[in-house]
């Protein structure tokens, strides 16, 4: 009897066993999919789409910094409306200019000219810009002989910079640049009686002609460095900005001005200057595939004197540029 329940007891726990071990394998083989992944429990309350197919790709999410294409070249022509106010002098002799950019149509004497070139490979940069403007405009110089003048400026620059992109995205970049800027001045100025019947004896006991011409011009290139960069705010909308300086005091040497102290014109020393500062930014716009444009500001500082030379303008005023891109 004993012998029949040992049997009977051995026969029970080997069944049990076998359907504990059935079962176990059974939770290991819904938990797992056909690839061998470990799925979540079904229990917990989540649904789960298993994709049981082999060799499909899986979405990868994308990057917000997205290298832009290696080659890029674009081709701009500028309409920089720049008033001009400062001191230019020719041979010493020194006089202020006051012309807003509100006012540049009424004063200028030639249309401007201007054009730009973007270049880039990967992360390296070349662009270049330049203008030529000619103005006149008329002034008063304070004093005893209530004198009046003509100036008559002729300006042109060049610039041609090196870049390389610190950053360097589709939505955003910021380059470090060096290179050089070229300018050409030329100033015509005019000093001539008023006209006052009253100091006609004065001038002539002073020995002052009823007219003095002054011209001549003069160029000299600059090293420059700056940085720019520009961000995507919004779609095809874009904030760019950028900003330089130049000179470093390199054409720096001797320079001296001329006044008058009583019957004589005396030539006073001064010292010698050589540097520029640049700012401009705005909105450009990617208007279509190929065709851009941008709206914004630009400010180019002068404070150059060399010998009887004197350039301390400033060139300020709204900026508009539209080109193309290849």
């Amino acid at each position: 009897m004993k012998t029949k329940l040992r049997l009977a007891s051995r026969k029970l726990l080997l069944a049990f066993s076998i359907q504990f071990l059935l079962s176990l394998s059974r939770i290991n083989a819904a938990a797992v999919d056909a690839n061998g992944n470990a799925l979540p429990d079904a229990n917990d309350g989540k649904s789960t789409l298993i994709d049981n197919s082999k060799g499909k790709e899986v979405p990868v999410e994308k990057s917000w910094c997205e290298t832009p294409k290696p080659l890029e070249i674009r081709i701009g022509l500028p309409a920089w409306l720049a008033g001009v106010s400062g001191e230019s002098g020719v041979k010493g002799v020194v006089d202020s200019v006051d012309v807003r950019f509100d006012q540049l149509l009424k004063h200028l004497t030639h249309f401007p000219i201007a054009l730009a070139a973007d270049v880039r490979y990967q992360r390296w940069e070349f662009f270049m810009d330049g203008q030529y403007i000619e103005l006149g405009t008329s002034a008063t110089l304070p004093g005893l002989l209530f004198t009046d003048a003509n100036v008559h400026i002729k300006n042109a620059l060049a610039e041609g910079f090196v870049g390389y992109r610190l950053v360097n995205c589709d939505k955003a970049s910021l380059s470090i640049f060096a290179g050089a800027r070229y300018t050409y001045l030329q100033g015509d100025l005019s000093i001539f009686d008023n006209g006052d019947a009253r100091l006609v004896r004065l001038r002539e006991l002073l020995g002052i002609q009823k007219r003095l011409d002054f011209s001549d011009s003069i160029d000299w290139v600059d090293p420059v460095i700056g940085v720019r960069g520009k961000v995507k705010i919004w779609k095809a909308t874009s904030l760019y900005a950028e900003g330089d300086v130049g000179g470093f005091d390199v054409n720096s040497d001797t320079a001296f001005e001329l006044r008058r102290e009583g019957r004589t014109i005396v030539r006073e020393s001064v010292d010698s200057s050589d540097w520029s500062y640049q700012v401009q930014g705005g909105l450009e716009f990617q208007l279509t595939r190929q065709i851009w444009s941008q709206v914004g500001w630009r400010y180019l500082k002068y404070d150059y004197r060399k010998s009887g030379f004197t350039d301390k303008n400033e060139l300020n005023g709204p900026f508009l540029q539209t080109g193309i891109n290849f």
